[in-house]
């Protein structure tokens, strides 16, 4: 590891409970408001009561933990097809497209589980996943963006 690299680790330190709790409160309120969009299927995120995997994440993670971070994903109504998807993705201007945990800007990626497994797993639902890594951006600000996004699965 280099000078450089110690001191970024250093001076990020005092600042990584508030940035970690920021990407946690952003991400569980766009993944709930997801969950009342109908072009979602299913949406993915440890605490929310009825995503897979709640209940191993609610008996390791007691309240004061740290909460469950800035990822979540959707899983598409089947009927959209791998275009719209990429067209949403595309159209999101506020997130970049990327694989990422924790860092500072929002991004977002597809996935198309069908070419990536040969068993679908029974807890989810069929669709196209997509994945969200929410950064340290204006929560209403990525919900607008989210929505604006949606409308490009119209045409």
């Amino acid at each position: 590891m280099g000078a450089n690299d110690a001191e970024a680790v250093l001076r990020a330190l005092p600042s990584l409970s508030l940035r970690y709790r920021a990407h946690d409160e952003a991400t569980r309120g766009l993944a709930r408001w997801c969950q009342t969009r109908s072009e979602f299927a299913q949406v993915l995120h440890p605490a929310l009561p009825d995503s897979p995997g709640h209940g191993h994440w609610s008996a390791l993670c007691k309240p004061g933990c740290g909460g469950a971070a800035g990822l979540f994903s959707v899983i598409f109504q089947p009927h959209f097809g791998q275009g719209q998807i990429d067209a949403f993705c595309d159209a999101l201007k506020l997130f970049g497209i990327g694989y990422s945990w924790g860092g500072p800007m929002s991004l977002v990626v597809p996935y198309d589980l069908r070419a990536m497994r040969t068993v679908w797993p029974t807890h989810l639902k069929h669709g196209t996943l997509v994945r969200f890594s929410i950064g340290l951006e204006a929560a209403p600000d990525l919900q607008a963006d989210i929505e604006q996004a949606l409308r490009a699965l119209a045409s």
